[in-house]
């Protein structure tokens, strides 16, 4: 474990939007107000714990300060963040990402703007211990949730945690890091779910990989194709269809996980256990 302190700036924008201001400082801003005030994006930097077996940590917050502006016709452009992270021992390093800005209309049925990122792992590395790894991103946590699609409304400031990992370079790290056990859906539980994410730094093909329990009947193989990018979170339903989560769906008219606790394990095409993941009272040590 190695403590570190992060900072950043935002070094360039793939557009030249009016009134741009603050490139390479934390605050970059841009637009003609149309009754508010610019928008821009903010990068807050902190002090957190690292670890490098792929447990996640947040690397700063990211605020897009969203506010209406008058239309220049560029809907669509990418902004670079460039994050300094200082570790224990004086060693420091800088990290660059692109977050993809995607401006919606104000007065549209869906006026929130969305920001994602087209790439998720540093081109530049770290070597620590004689290992190299790079950080990857694996989300926003946005109302408790790590989320790949920042969602931002109108008129205000909306802030979320940038969460990552450090990870070995070359190589995928595929990991079960939720059971949701309890639905919503009387009955049924048909929103039940497992996530599943890549920390590595390189896809992992998961084509007939099987995900399930203890029991008869809770078996989820996934389909030929399924590769998972790095930063990728997908999500296995119990009887329900999200494709913004790729999709998966047991199909299953009844409850997969059992409320009071159970195992969820992910294997390979040889019975090789990839992942497990322990929940509620009853789960096996």
């Amino acid at each position: 474990m190695s403590t570190v302190t992060t900072t950043g700036t935002w070094p360039s924008m793939t557009a030249n939007p009016p009134d741009l201001e603050g490139l390479s400082t934390s605050n970059v801003r841009w637009g003609i107000p149309a009754g508010g005030g610019k928008s821009g994006y903010v990068f807050t930097g902190k002090t957190t714990d690292v670890v490098t077996d792929g447990t996640e940590f947040v690397i700063g917050t990211f605020t897009h300060q969203n506010f209406p502006i008058q239309s220049n016709g560029v809907n669509q452009f990418e902004v670079d963040l460039s994050v300094n992270v200082t570790f224990e021992g004086g060693l420091s390093k800088d990290f660059s990402f692109r977050f993809r800005h995607n401006e919606t209309p104000n007065d549209g049925p869906d006026p929130d703007d969305i920001v994602d990122l087209p790439t998720t792992v540093s081109p530049e590395t770290v070597t620590i211990d004689g290992t190299e790894y790079a950080v990857v991103i694996t989300g926003f946590k946005q109302g408790g949730n790590i989320v790949t699609r920042f969602m931002s409304p109108e008129n205000g400031a909306n802030d979320g945690d940038i969460v990552a990992v450090l990870a070995r370079t070359g190589a995928p790290d595929i990991a079960i890091t939720t059971v949701r056990y309890k639905g919503d859906v009387k009955y049924t539980q048909a929103d039940e779910y497992v996530e599943i994410i890549n920390r590595g730094t390189a896809p992992g093909d998961i084509s007939g990989f099987v995900l399930g329990a203890d029991d008869r009947g809770q078996d989820f193989t996934f389909p030929p194709g399924t590769v998972l990018q790095p930063g990728q979170r997908i999500r296995v339903y119990t009887n329900q269809v999200h494709p913004e989560w790729g999709g998966f769906s047991y199909g299953s008219g009844k409850p997969i996980w059992n409320d009071k606790g159970d195992n969820a394990a992910l294997r390979d095409t040889s019975g090789n256990l990839i992942s497990g993941y322990g929940y509620g009272a009853a789960a096996k040590p």
